[in-house]
């Protein structure tokens, strides 16, 4: 009986959930799986089985700072050096961000075969190193930037995988003559959208506001001076939240959804079909929001505006554009249902297994 697979994952959710849709599939396989991740991982994986910490910082800013991050990554790969060798994982997958690269690199070491899954259109600073070594580079696009020629022999586009709540056949209860909106900052970035949003909707057409359901997500510190903004805009509904917990009603929901661009946030929009506007978090590595952003404009899925020339006026037009146009709408959801990839994560799941000694099957 050969060992477990491994699987790698940075901190933030949009590295963390399409690694635990992979992880949760191959469980359902029969295979057991180890999860590693940092301090922050451990928050979204919380409840899972056998997972473990991995030091790690981010090898970025002052030279103090990069020096004390190289030594983090040292004492990670250590750690995970020695786990994988209590373990005696078969396979592994590393899902990007620096707190993966420590056991990307321990699989190495060990011999133990690799994939890369690369979620964003922009290769990812880790993973253009973990790329090197591994058998396989997966990628959600197919013209993902900053993938050298040498790597594109090994490359396969799979798709970004979803929780499962994001999957499967949606039927929103009846609107009744309103028009819902969900806004949703991700991890990062919200603070932006929590300012520029209230002063949107209330430039929206007055019976137009009467109809509106929002549903909107800002940081925790920023709820009660939205709400209040918002509370005199004569909305037919307001909820101001710091998260959802049942975002994936609420997606399947909406009649129109104003995002940032991260990879999860795209992959749940695709696969429940949401028409959107989309922000791009400017500050992101690689400004890879932005890359994702725009593959799902020129595919007609999205509207896609960047924040340093964005007004409170534009996106208020914007968004009266889209609601009040329902056959605009029904295009977008069309296109974005054509962009999905629905069986991601057991795409991923397969090509890991296909990695194990033939009597590593269930």
């Amino acid at each position: 009986m050969s060992g477990p697979i491994a699987i790698a994952t940075g901190g933030t959710g949009g590295h963390v959930f399409p690694a635990l849709a992979v992880a949760r599939t191959l469980r359902a396989l029969g295979h057991a799986v180890v999860l590693t991740s940092d301090a922050r991982g451990l928050h979204w994986l919380a409840g899972e089985n056998a997972v473990f910490e991995l030091p790690s910082a981010s090898p970025s800013g002052p030279l103090r700072r990069r020096l004390f991050a190289l030594a983090a990554l040292v004492r990670g790969a250590l750690r995970a050096y020695r786990l994988y060798g209590e373990l005696q994982p078969a396979a592994a997958a590393a899902f990007g961000g620096y707190a993966s690269f420590p056991a990307a690199l321990a699989a190495r070491m060990r011999g133990i075969p690799l994939v890369v899954h690369e979620q964003n259109a922009v290769l990812g600073r880790a993973n253009r190193i973990a790329a090197r070594f591994a058998r396989w580079l997966l990628l959600t696009f197919a013209d993902t930037e900053g993938v050298p020629p040498s790597l594109r022999a090994r490359s396969m586009v799979t798709g970004n995988p979803v929780r499962p709540d994001f999957l499967g056949e949606f039927s929103p209860p009846p609107a009744h003559g309103r028009l819902r909106l969900l806004v949703i900052g991700g991890s990062q970035g919200a603070r932006r959208l929590g300012e520029l949003v209230p002063a949107a909707v209330a430039d929206l057409p007055e019976g137009m506001r009467r109809q509106l359901v929002l549903w909107m997500q800002v940081r925790a510190e920023q709820c009660a001076t939205v709400a209040a903004g918002l509370a005199h805009c004569g909305l037919a509904e307001l909820e101001v939240r710091p998260f959802f917990d049942d975002l994936a009603r609420r997606l399947a929901c909406a009649d129109l959804v104003v995002a940032r661009a991260g990879a999860s946030t795209l992959a749940e929009l695709l696969a429940t079909g949401r028409p959107s506007i989309l922000i791009p978090y400017p500050f992101a590595a690689d400004d890879h929001q932005t890359a994702n952003a725009l593959r799902l404009a020129r595919a007609g899925a999205a509207i896609c505006l960047s924040e340093a020339e964005l007004t409170s006026q534009r996106l208020a037009s914007e968004m009266a554009a889209l609601l009040g146009h329902p056959e605009r709408r029904e295009a977008m959801r069309q296109k974005a249902l054509a962009l999905a990839r629905p069986d991601a994560a057991l795409h991923i799941a397969r090509i890991l297994v296909s990695l194990l000694p033939a009597e590593a099957s269930p």
